[in-house]
């Protein structure tokens, strides 16, 4: 009996028996051994005596091996998992756990529920290893530097057509802002920027990966080479315009900030949007900025800095020729300019090589020389060009009929030969 209840008890239950033993042996006072146990002087009497009637098991919690008072029923437990995989698979526990109190009014930790989940094979420990960075501290100020980046990933889950979600996080505070497109590109990363300058304001700088949209890939000019400059893009082009200074990222790990936003989000959003039923790309957006709300109120931090450190868009600033694409056109001998295919047809008269097209965000397009708008008009029928025949173009292969006689042709001796031979006479 006494090697059992060794057995059974644990280190501080052991240290414990100890002390007691040295109070039963008088070695050490009943006053000392309290404080040495942190006990009162009644607990320690209790144990004494029932280490007297029980021997070493006596130390023994009596509430060990029984279910604890505030334990959830197995009709509890068992709800929860159905609940769970009826209308929350795939959710996290944390997740799960504030779904089943905000729909369903059932209080878990979210430790029980994970613990419950992994039991019932409905969740595994996910062990991410990955290679060691080191850390970079936030900016101190907000608005000081904002990371942008597009999220190609299946939102909406099947249920509407694929989208991309163009996502901002302000480097200090961690407040997030997006909206969904059906592509990355420059006009969504354009119209996407409007959309938070609009609303925070223009920051000091924008950092961003090496993606074609925000990074040129062609080669500099001579005036480039001259300036000591390389080319830019389109998004680049107006970012300098507004002021913005834009760094470059080498590596997604260097712009973690950004892809721990969008790993919530395609944990978090897309279950809710699950639970919605949003099915389109307008929906989305809509509850995108509902949500966006909520999250910035929950996960946003407290800036190092004081201050906020975007700008206010200067009154009179036309946005719309600013965030747009621009292009160099040569302007022909009949005052036509052709851009993307399309022919359009000036009606101002000027001497120019060459004008400069703005096609806006809304698919509109203007066109201006030397800083003067230019009017002009689409020509809907274009003149068709004469076909002319390649000298390279094969001729047409003639097939003789089976009859021709050109078939009955013999090559080498026998074509010296009689077609019916002579009979010798009689």
């Amino acid at each position: 009996m006494a090697g059992e209840g060794i057995i059974m008890a644990s280190q501080q239950e052991l240290r414990r028996l100890h002390v007691i033993r040295k109070v039963l042996e008088k070695v050490m006072g009943q006053i000392r051994a309290a404080e040495v146990l942190s006990l009162s002087i009644r607990q320690i009497r209790r144990i004494i005596q029932r280490v007297k009637l029980e021997g070493d098991g006596g130390v023994v919690h009596k509430s060990r091996g029984r279910p604890s008072n505030r334990r959830f029923s197995d009709g509890v437990k068992d709800r929860v998992i159905k609940v769970y995989r009826e209308g929350y698979k795939g959710f996290g526990p944390t997740l799960a756990a504030e779904k089943l109190l905000e729909g369903h009014r059932i209080k878990v930790s979210d430790e029980t529920l994970r613990k419950w989940l992994i039991g019932s094979g409905d969740w595994g420990r996910v062990r991410r290893r990955g290679v060691h960075r080191q850390w970079r501290e936030r900016k101190e100020h907000y608005g000081e530097m904002v990371q942008m980046d597009g999220s190609h990933h299946d939102w909406l889950e099947g249920r509407g057509p694929s989208c991309v979600l163009m996502g901002y996080v302000d480097d200090a505070t961690g407040r997030g802002f997006g909206r969904f497109y059906g592509y990355e590109g420059t006009v969504p990363a354009m119209d996407s920027f409007r959309g938070y300058i609009r609303r925070y304001g223009v920051p000091l700088s924008v950092y961003l990966d090496k993606h074609t949209t925000y990074k040129s890939t062609g080669e500099p000019t001579i005036e480039e080479q001259l300036e000591g400059v390389g080319p830019l893009s389109e998004f680049e082009r107006a970012l300098k315009e507004l002021g913005v200074e834009v760094i470059h990222a080498h590596s997604p790990q260097a712009k973690g900030r950004i892809e721990r936003f969008f790993g919530t989000l395609q944990d978090r959003l897309v279950k809710e949007m699950r639970l919605r039923n949003i099915q389109t790309i307008e929906e989305a957006n809509g509850f995108l900025d509902e949500y966006l709300a909520q999250y910035n109120e929950r996960f946003a931090v407290v800036p190092a800095g004081p201050g906020d450190l975007h700008r206010k868009i200067p009154p009179g600033l036309d946005l719309n020729q600013i965030l747009c694409v621009k292009a160099d056109r040569a302007l022909r001998n009949d005052f036509t300019v052709a851009y993307q295919g399309k022919l359009y047809q000036i009606q101002d008269h000027i001497r120019a090589s060459k004008v400069r097209v703005y096609e806006r965000l809304d698919g509109s397009v203007s066109m201006m020389y030397k800083h003067r708008p230019l009017r002009f008009k689409e020509i809907a029928l274009r003149p068709a060009r004469e076909k002319k025949q390649s000298l390279n173009s094969r001729k047409k292969v003639s097939i003789p009929p089976p009859d021709h006689p050109w078939r009955s042709f013999k090559f080498g001796r026998a074509r010296y030969e009689p077609r019916f031979p002579i009979q010798p006479s009689p």
